[in-house]
């Protein structure tokens, strides 16, 4: 009788046990890693505790989500008390979160002045931009999440891809139909009247905090939104814009998701950082495209 199938059996078990060795050693690694993760949140939960017994602070509660990372794929709120300082912003606070409590939190800052237009949140229930918003302006727990009818990549940083893509969709530029030539070139001047009408429009930062702000936009992707509406509000308002430019310009905005899908809700005036009248610009551009439209007649 042949052993041949009796030393398989024997060697199966040693090759189980082989593949076995590993798997044990990923498990302990994955075993480790968990009770640092713990003892790392047990420290902070520490030094909160104690940060919050012995000074002024405020309380955080910060929209957490990271799906690259396993238990933090699904949404949550993480607490922190902040050390209270004069004149502290929410972005002062979320910065103080970051570098004492967890370095893994995530969000977009850049100037800290209101002109990069990065830092635009959702808080206490309103969009606005951290960097300008007084932290003793605000009822506790400050709850801080990001700008809402956007995708969100990680804690509180949303993709901007579509609302820049909505942004160049109104070519937010001047264009010429003839280019001179340079011994022709003249310098187009603007009179100081024009310049005072589109001059609340040029203040735009692309913070976004409008499009987010705006029902219409929530329900309807290809809403061109008031911030490029107001863009394109420069151009065309603009005395110096060819007549020409100005009716391609006015046809797109004219489209069946420019202009005339405002509901006139003011909601995006009201969350605009630069004070932009972004909804009567809007409300402009529907009386100058009828315009446009009755030449035609």
């Amino acid at each position: 009788m042949s052993t041949q199938p009796q030393d398989a059996e024997t060697e199966q078990p040693a090759e189980e046990a082989e593949e076995a060795e590993p798997e044990s050693e990923h498990q302990q690694r994955r075993m480790a890693e968990k009770a640092r993760r713990a003892e790392e949140r047990a420290r902070t939960r520490e030094k909160r505790d104690r940060v919050a017994e012995d000074e002024e602070t405020y309380h955080l509660r910060v929209f957490r989500y990271d799906p690259d990372v396993d238990g933090k794929g699904d949404p949550y709120f993480d607490d922190f008390h902040v050390p209270y300082e004069q004149g502290m912003t929410v972005l002062d606070a979320l910065i103080y979160a970051r570098d004492h409590y967890d370095p893994s939190l995530t969000f977009r800052h850049s100037c800290q002045q209101a002109v990069c237009g990065s830092d635009a949140m959702f808080v206490n229930g309103r969009q606005t931009l951290c960097c300008k918003t007084q932290l003793n302006e605000l009822d506790e727990p400050v709850r801080i999440e990001p700008l809402p009818h956007q995708e969100v990549v990680k804690d509180l940083v949303v993709d901007m891809e579509h609302f820049y893509d909505q942004m160049e969709a109104v070519e937010p530029y001047f264009q010429a139909i003839d280019t001179p030539e340079v011994e022709d070139l003249e310098e187009q001047r603007q009179s100081r009247e024009n310049r005072e009408k589109i001059k609340m429009s040029t203040r735009c930062i692309w913070c976004a905090a409008c499009m987010s702000s705006c029902n219409i936009a929530a329900g309807d992707n290809q809403y061109l939104g008031p911030a490029a509406i107001n863009k394109a509000y420069r151009f065309a308002m603009d005395e110096r814009e060819e007549d020409e430019v100005k009716e391609h310009r006015m046809n797109v905005l004219a489209d069946e998701h420019g202009v005339w899908r405002c509901q006139t809700q003011f909601s995006c005036t009201e969350v605009c950082p630069k004070d932009i009248p972004l909804t009567e610009h809007i409300q402009e551009l529907k009386r100058e495209a009828v315009k446009e439209s009755l030449k035609f007649w």
